[in-house]
This record gives C-alpha cells, structure tokens and sequence, in this order.
C-alpha cells in the first residue's frame, strides 16, 4: 500500500512537472514579472485549468483543481510554500533539504508531507524570495536574511555551508499583529504586568526585552511600540524589517548587506549614529548584536528616552552583561566599571520573556535596574512567574506574582501623569 501510494506520488509529481513545462513555454515570463494583480492570475488560472482539462490522465476534478492551484502557486507564489503560509496556525516552517519539511505549531514541531521536486527547486523558490527586496545568495554569500510581505523573518543558508543541500527557515508574523488582548488571553502576562509596562513607555522609561530564540521578543517589542503616543517621532533600525508600528510618524531603516564585490554594506552601528541626525523622540532597535550596543546606550544617555530593543539572553543579569560585552567590540578602551555604569543609568528595566517547554510563551520577570553596587549592577524584581510544576497535559503549571516591592521609577512615571496603584504591586495570578 505504502509503494503504490509513493508510485502515485511520483506520477502526479511528474504530470505536474510536465504541465507546468507546458505552461511556461506559453507564458510570457517577463511581462508576467511586471504584473502581479489579480487579474494576471485569473487569466493564468483559466489557462492553467484548459491545459490540465486537456491532458488525459486520471485525475478527479478536485485533483485536477490542486494541481492547477499548485501550478499557479509555482509561477506568482513560493510553490509548495504557498499552502502553509496561508495556515495560520503555523509559526515556523523549517526546509531542512528540498523533501524534509518541518513546521511547528502551538511550539511543537511536526514533519509535513510536502516537498520541492529537487534541491534546483528549493533554490529556486530561495533566490525569488530574497530578489524581492534587492538582496542576494550564491556561493560567494551563502548566508541571507530576509522577509516576506506579509513581515516574516526568512533565513537561507546553502551549500557549501549547507551540506545537505539548501536550508530555509521561515519565522511567521500573523497577517493579524498580535495585540495586548490575545497576550492575556494566551496568558503571556498578567494584566498588572501589562500596566506596569505599558505606563514604563509612555512614561519614556528605557526598556531592554531579553529572551532566547522564538520567546516572542520581537512580538512583545511590537505590542509595547503601541504604547508610544502618535504624536510622537520614531525610528525603527533592523537587520530584516520585522516590527509593524501603527503610528503615523514613522521612518523605518533596514541595514544592507554587502554587495558582489564585498563593498556597500550598511551596519546597524552606522544606522544607529545616522538616526541621531534625524531628531527622532524615540529609537526602536529590533535587536542589539554588536558594537551598536554603545552607540544605543549614548542614545538612551542623551535625550532619547522611551527607547526599546531586544537581545538574546537568558536572564535578565545575562542581558546586562551581554551589552557591556557588546560595547566592548567597539573597541573604544572604555574601563569596564564606566561600561557599566552606562549600561545601568541608560536602562531603566529588563523584560525576560521565554518559550516554555509546553511551547507557550511567557513574561518570566521584569526586573528594574536600581543602579549600581561597587563594581556591579544591580536589580529588583517586580514581577515574575513562578514556575509549579507540569500537569497531565504536560502544560506548564504557575503564576504570575508581584515581589510586593513598588519600583523606583513609580515616582517619575507619576510625574510623567502615569500614576501606579500601590495594590498592582501585591497581585497573584494563577495560570
């Protein structure tokens, strides 16, 4: 059973590959390029769906209308691509190699049974996702990062570093951003919590959101941005433009890679400088990986307040010290205790935020940053989760819990017009 459904796998692979042979041959590629409405895929679908109509193999009518979809999604879409991106179930989809294809949902990672016809097919559908938006992967740059329209993050690596053959791994945004709302409801933080932080951005606090790989900074980084008041000036510095801030007034700067001949490339250090020239109320760093660090923190020391990142760390202790290490890459022979004592008067707060191993998310602690103590920083937890155990389900059991210590800060927010209400400070949730 399990030969003969493989045997009809590879027969409807190969109609499939001969009609879209077909097709091609009577399309004119290049006035297609410069058309992408709906009409031009109407007018294909009609000619796709004749050409199929035509071909005398055993294919019922549900069949023969997948396969004219599947076709279509190969000439304007991303091939088999094309069906998960529509699921918005989907947070991750994984190409380990053109037939081994993973996505995760609800954080659990499953294979799924599609594939690309060959590893030439895989590169395909990789180099017309990063030719959208001018950037490039052969092998004299077999690295890239890039996005799609719809804002998710795209990371392609292929041979010779690949050994496998291309590697492509997608990190999904919801045609629909998530809001405050759907993080109560998903229970990613407590409403006291969410108090709390959004009063620390309007209020113009520096805030430092830390987790690890696909904890949801960049999730929370967006949430928060909603908080900033329209009236207000931003500007947005990414690798691969992910945040989709809904104020009006602002200017969002992506760094470019190098080109061809090595030369060209725009870092995030020269974006951050640049950005000081622009009088902007608010910077919104999507994520801090070198010596930029410096150069935000002189930001956060000069005027700019109410400014936002993210790093990748496991704590709130080891965020701080990733960015005095990320300073140090400046090369700028800056004592050690100096380093630190920017770090701790530029950041007012840290937000750890971690995926749990039930796959949900969750605003673990926010700490404050209270100053300095001899040579080290030091901080105060207002809010954390405690962690009870895990239930028959194998959900992760706790609550949300307040340290009952009201921050420092909770006097300038309230001359800032954000006053705190003492009992927010006392409060337990259980999730």
């Amino acid at each position: 059973m399990a030969n003969l459904q493989a045997f009809e796998r590879t027969e409807y692979q190969q109609v499939k590959a001969d009609l879209h042979r077909k097709i091609l041959d009577r399309l004119d590629l290049e006035k297609l390029g410069r058309s992408n409405g709906n009409a031009a895929r109407e007018e294909v679908l009609v000619l796709i769906r004749n050409a199929v109509n035509s071909e005398a193999v055993p294919l019922s009518f549900a069949e023969r209308e997948r396969l004219s979809r599947e076709i279509l999604d190969e000439i304007f879409g991303l091939g088999p691509l094309e069906p998960l991106l529509k699921d918005p179930t989907i947070s991750d989809i994984l190409v380990n190699r053109f037939d081994r294809v993973y996505v995760e949902r609800a954080g659990k990672l499953e294979i799924t049974g599609l594939s690309f016809k060959d590893n030439q097919h895989l590169m395909q559908i990789i180099d017309r996702i990063v030719s959208r938006i001018g950037r490039r992967v052969d092998e004299s740059s077999p690295m890239v990062d890039a996005r799609l329209q719809d804002g998710s993050r795209v990371n392609a690596i292929i041979p010779p570093l690949a050994l496998d053959g291309a590697c492509l791994s997608i990190r999904r945004f919801g045609r629909d951003p998530v809001t405050s709302r759907i993080m109560m409801e998903n229970k990613t933080l407590s409403e006291p919590m969410l108090e709390l932080l959004s009063a620390m951005v309007k209020g113009r606090l520096n805030l430092l959101i830390s987790g690890g790989t696909g904890a949801g900074k960049t999730t929370l980084l967006n949430v928060l941005s909603g908080y900033i008041p329209n009236s207000e000036r931003i500007v947005t510095i990414e690798d691969a433009a992910e945040l989709q801030l809904k104020q009006e007034h602002v200017v969002r700067l992506e760094t470019r890679p190098p080109n061809i001949e090595g030369k060209g490339a725009v870092r995030m250090r020269q974006l951050v400088i640049n950005s000081l020239r622009m009088r902007p109320d608010r910077i919104v760093v999507g994520e801090v990986r070198g010596e930029e660090a410096f150069d935000m923190l002189q930001a956060m020391n000069t005027g700019h307040e109410g400014s936002l990142t993210t790093v990748h760390a496991n704590s709130p202790r080891d965020a701080l010290n990733r960015v005095e290490n990320m300073v140090s890459m400046a090369n700028l022979n800056i004592p050690e205790r100096a380093i630190r004592q920017q770090v701790a008067n530029a950041i007012h707060a840290v937000v750890q935020i971690a995926r749990l191993s039930d796959g949900t998310r969750k605003v673990i602690t926010v700490s404050e940053v209270t100053g300095m103590e001899g040579d080290s920083i030091t901080l105060q937890d207002v809010f954390t989760f405690d962690r009870i155990g895990i239930d028959e389900a194998g959900h992760v059991r706790g609550s949300f819990c307040a340290t009952g210590i009201a921050p420092h800060f909770a006097e300038r927010l309230a001359t800032a017009g954000c006053r705190l209400n003492p009992a927010l400070f006392a409060s337990r949730l259980e999730v």
